[in-house]
């Protein structure tokens, strides 16, 4: 079928939707480095120059898509901390059982942690100022969600420490991530030498531990 030109606004804003939804699906079946601007192209059937009306790079893409993760997870997490934290327990058991709760609804969601963890080093390098500005407008919302969340069940951290912790957990969830992928060598490296399995990292127990280490300090530092 020959290509035609989105010429409403509604056909643009759903071609725009099109890649996106694409894009998604590319991510449930290849790591954020896999996915290509020629294959995202090829899989929504548009000439790449077509794909570039709507979004300045790839890595625009996959921006935007890091966004709607971060939010989707947000709206969940609201309930997932309700049923994890015990309101009635000791400050320190609420705060580990939130630090728990927090690092297993991240490995739930292992698209969202690959983009968390490529967001710096990556998505952020191919980007014109106003795309950047507008993710990290979004990214300032989000963490803000995200504070409002903790604070909630942990009305002893106060607000701008409660926002401290939301940025950590971003920027921990990204190294922490990128440490738990290991190589095909890694792998084989692990499995034929039993004396590095130590050096294996498993991500909801190191998240889970840093988070509790984090917030411990941020608790005790606000009780002075």
């Amino acid at each position: 079928m020959p290509f035609q030109r989105a010429r409403s606004d509604e056909q643009r804003a759903a071609r725009r939707q099109a890649i996106l939804d694409t894009a998604t699906a590319m991510l449930t079946e290849m790591p954020v480095a896999q996915v290509s601007l020629n294959e995202l192209s090829r899989r929504v059937c548009l000439a790449k120059s077509n794909v570039l009306r709507y979004f300045e790079s790839r890595e625009a893409v996959l921006l935007e898509l890091l966004d709607v993760a971060l939010r989707e997870w947000l709206d969940h997490l609201d309930d997932a901390l309700a049923a994890a934290v015990d309101a009635d327990a000791p400050l320190s058991r609420r705060a580990d059982q939130l630090a728990a709760a927090l690092a297993i609804s991240l490995a739930d969601r292992p698209v969202l942690c690959d983009l968390v963890s490529a967001q710096a080093a990556v998505l952020e390098r191919n980007v014109s100022p106003r795309v950047a500005a507008e993710y990290k407008r979004a990214a300032l919302a989000n963490i803000g969600v995200l504070a409002q969340l903790l604070r909630a069940r942990l009305p002893e951290l106060n607000e701008p420490d409660a926002a401290r912790f939301g940025a950590a957990v971003m920027l921990t969830t990204g190294a922490v991530w990128t440490h738990t992928q290991p190589s095909a060598a890694m792998l084989a490296a692990y499995e034929a030498d039993p004396s590095l399995a130590a050096m294996r990292i498993d991500f909801t127990g190191a998240a889970r531990e840093m988070f509790e280490v984090l917030l411990a300090g941020l608790l005790v530092r606000a009780s002075r």
